[in-house]
């Protein structure tokens, strides 16, 4: 499932964008603004985002800028009026991918957004979450300076939960990326091994449990 966000105030154009992708073959979630896009970013992981950038609670320039800043590696498309040369180059050096003008090609649009969704995100070689730090190339971890004896498929849930940090991630995701194809996607293995990790990680409590979600890194509050 190739899941899109596309926010966007204008609600005809939000739905006909979403309409366009779902024929598309993407699974495709909306926000009228940089509020909602930010709260559906913590509720669920995306492939890619499709933002204009005019909202009503701001340029959603800024808010990719301080994501890029903080680690986030989502790919971004502007889908914008704001298309001239000067536009579309403060646009990459905050953190686009690509780049579209409006008015657009839907097939274009379309084409753009599946190539972005193939891109392999990158994942910096060091995840850090408050105090918490997870050396992916040594494969160390430790919290607040002190080594965290981690076996292997406990580094490899928390390295898959930390690098998608602040994003509810489904016990079948973790299953798919941290097991064998043979694990029952109805067993409790995951569970059973988020528990040994936060009695490892000790207080205060990093990985939270999302109500019918599954599991999200992030800091408390």
């Amino acid at each position: 499932m190739t899941r899109v966000l596309v926010v966007e105030d204008d609600d005809d154009l939000r739905a006909a964008v979403g309409t366009d992708l779902c024929e598309n073959g993407f699974t495709v979630d909306e926000a009228p603004d940089v509020a909602a896009a930010a709260a559906a970013l913590g509720e669920r992981a995306y492939a890619c985002v499709v933002f204009d950038r005019m909202l009503p609670d701001g340029d959603s320039i800024g808010f990719v800028r301080q994501r890029r800043e903080a680690g986030w590696t989502v790919p971004v498309l502007f889908l914008t009026g704001r298309a001239d040369v000067a536009d579309r180059v403060a646009g990459f050096e905050h953190g686009a991918d690509d780049y579209l003008g409006k008015p657009f090609s839907v097939a274009e649009l379309c084409a753009r957004v599946a190539v972005l969704c193939r891109r392999p995100a990158p994942r910096p070689p060091v995840l850090r979450v408050g105090d918490l730090t997870l050396d992916t190339v040594r494969h160390e971890a430790s919290r607040g300076g002190a080594p965290l004896a981690l076996g292997a498929r406990e580094f490899s849930v928390l390295e898959f939960l930390m690098a998608r940090a602040g994003t509810a991630v489904s016990r079948t995701d973790l299953i798919e990326h941290c097991w064998d194809v043979s694990t029952d996607p109805m067993s409790n293995v995951v569970d059973v091994v988020v528990r040994r990790i936060r009695r490892k990680l000790g207080p205060p409590e990093l990985v939270h449990a999302v109500r019918g979600r599954g599991y999200r890194v992030g800091l408390p509050g």
